[in-house]
């Protein structure tokens, strides 16, 4: 026997040492999934893969879900629900209890109303802005460019930053003494407290958002964008169709199917606005950037007299809104797309 032929075995037998354990694990694991096979089917064997996951599932998701609306019909500082009075809809009651429903000053509780105010506001203009502008940076993105690669990654870049890193960057950059500052002094300006200006806040807190997450619904875009067939626009280029028809022609009909999955993604985030502006602001000046996760929590948390009850009830009433717009971004977009097969 030659001198490979043994290094071959020995190899061999050093290879199948290092596998055994490999081969007994998957052994342990074959004997019951054969038996499920071949009591329930292949549907069992799904079903048994998938078992873990939903039992994780249901005990970090649904079981919360179901303690939170528990948590709602009950009243009193106690924190464990045995111990704490049912008390109805009367949490529900008190968030709803309003004179004027614009006027959060004639509501009972009056933070919850202008959280809703500042939310609502802040959904609209940044979901409209982060849409525009995704779109717009997708666009330039998808074109012939020297170094494409290299400005699709400074865009995304920013997404894989924590959220309160983030923040932490633009509060530095921001502050009474931060680089924005000391800018604008040395042109001669004024310093301007970006922070402590209710308007400048909110602004600030649109503009974060839209920085911190623009490059995950740039990527989103950009995906369709490249799916869209070259034919097309090289059928468009030849029959002399000006810019602007091949995007309403062509680009945006192809792309709506990803613009809903932006739209609501964002739709989604948007509302459960909370740690970067958190961070930034702390919801100030006064209630100028305060949004409903931040009173959730601060309601059902971080205040001394904690009220989990008015909180768990917020938080129901924000995922049914949640619901019903997710619903109608659904329902239009089926809406479009019947009326376009006709």
């Amino acid at each position: 026997m030659t001198v490979e032929t043994r290094q071959g075995i020995g190899g061999g037998h050093f290879a199948g040492l290092l596998l055994a354990p490999v081969r007994w694990a998957m052994n342990l694991i074959d004997r019951p999934m054969s038996f499920v096979q071949r009591r329930f089917g292949l549907g069992g064997v799904a079903a048994a893969f998938l078992a873990p996951n939903m039992l994780v599932f249901g005990i970090f998701v649904l079981f919360p879900m179901t303690l939170n609306v528990a948590y709602s019909f009950t009243g009193g500082g106690a924190l464990f629900l045995n111990n704490r009075v049912f008390v109805g809809t009367l949490q529900y009651e008190t968030l709803l209890a309003c004179r004027d429903f614009l006027d959060a000053a004639s509501c009972r509780e009056d933070r919850f109303w202008r959280a809703v105010g500042n939310t609502g506001f802040f959904v609209v203009v940044q979901v409209t802005a982060l849409v525009l502008v995704s779109l717009a940076t997708a666009l330039v993105l998808n074109r012939e460019m020297r170094a494409r690669g290299f400005w699709r990654a400074v865009f995304f870049f920013p997404v894989l930053l924590s959220p309160v890193v983030v923040a932490l960057i633009w509060k530095w950059i921001l502050q009474r003494n931060g680089l924005l500052n000391a800018a604008l002094l040395e042109l001669g300006f004024e310093p301007v407290l970006w922070l402590v200006n209710r308007g400048w806040a909110m602004f600030w807190a649109i503009f974060l958002s839209i920085w911190a997450h623009l490059g995950f619904y740039t990527l989103i875009l950009l995906a369709g964008l490249q799916a869209i067939p070259r034919d097309l626009y090289e059928a468009a280029e030849m029959d002399g169709a000006p810019r602007w028809r091949v995007l309403t022609r062509i680009t945006l009909p192809l792309l709506w199917p990803n613009m809903v999955v932006v739209i609501l993604l964002a739709l989604i985030r948007a509302v459960q606005v909370f740690d970067e502006v958190f961070v930034l602001t702390g919801g100030g000046p006064g209630t100028a950037t305060l949004f409903l996760v931040q009173y959730i929590y601060e309601t059902g948390l971080a205040q001394q007299v904690r009220n989990l009850g008015l909180a768990s009830a917020a938080s129901i009433l924000m995922a049914v809104v949640l619901i019903v717009l997710t619903l109608i971004q659904l329902l239009a977009s089926a809406w479009r797309e019947r009326k376009e097969q006709r």
